[in-house]
């Protein structure tokens, strides 16, 4: 005779597998938590040159104390078809500490140390003595996939962001001050594809701990235009096909002679 199980004994026996992969999965979520928030980790210092510029991700807000005169140095991931904003804010001494206005400037570099110009955006300020916070901004232009070698068009690879002051009286100089810096970018979709890519990014060899893109780099991807122009083609056959049902007519007409 075939027994069937109650239905309380299946709900105990469903409810102790389920907590049997709860602990078998609860260390490993929890490891995959702490990875991501080290990773998620804004640095709390700036690079003093090129080669030791403090690597940061997009999106973080990287922070340093420093010393008015120094010039402090960040490098992030510049991926193609992606258009960068950079902002950098300073906190100054008190105005009493303070004898006059103060000049600050914020510059981009790309991979192969090439000065990126700003399209649009604050890049250079100068602030008065009783002002206490400098704010500056860069908006560079669209990194391209591939160009030209004699061409200065931004590629992907390691960008470099400067922050220094370019003027101030010289009792001024050394003291203390706090920045930060902060890096957006907007994805331009197929308008800034071109027919090409890089075999590898821009990367320093000297500089391991260079960034890179959280989901890798897209040089060469697909991209919206290969949607457009699917979707032409694929409208194009239809519209054929709809014109020569429209015009092809309805055959032979009646009573034509065979010879005809």
């Amino acid at each position: 005779m075939r027994m069937r199980n109650k239905p309380g004994a299946f709900a105990r026996r469903a409810g102790a597998a389920l907590a049997a992969l709860c602990l078998a999965l609860g260390p490993a979520v929890a490891a995959r938590a702490d990875d991501g928030n080290d990773k998620g980790a804004a640095p709390t210092e700036a690079g003093t040159s090129f080669r030791t510029a403090t690597a940061l991700d997009v999106g973080q807000r990287g922070t340093a104390h420093a010393s008015t005169g120094d010039y402090l140095y960040w490098v992030y991931p510049g991926d193609a078809g992606r258009s960068a904003t950079v902002r950098a804010d300073v906190r100054l001494p008190a105005a009493s500490a303070r004898h006059g206005a103060q000049t600050w400037q914020v510059d981009v570099y790309d991979g192969l140390r090439r000065r990126q110009a700003c399209r649009y955006g604050a890049q250079t300020r100068t602030v008065a003595a009783e002002t206490t916070t400098v704010r500056l901004s860069c908006t560079l232009r669209t990194v391209r996939a591939w160009a030209e070698p004699w061409a200065n068009d931004p590629l992907p690879g390691a960008y470099y962001v400067r922050l220094t002051v370019l003027d101030a009286p010289a009792q001024d100089m050394g003291l203390p001050v706090d920045a930060a810096v902060e890096v957006s970018t907007v994805d331009k979709g197929g308008a800034a594809a071109v027919g090409g890519k890089l075999a590898k990014p821009l990367l320093p060899a000297a500089a391991p701990q260079a960034p890179e893109p959280e989901d890798g780099w897209s040089s060469g991807r697909w991209n919206d235009r290969w949607w457009w122009t699917g979707g032409g083609a694929v409208l194009g056959a239809l519209c054929g096909i709809g014109g020569y049902v429209l015009t092809r007519g309805r055959g032979r007409p009646r009573g034509l002679p065979p010879q005809v």
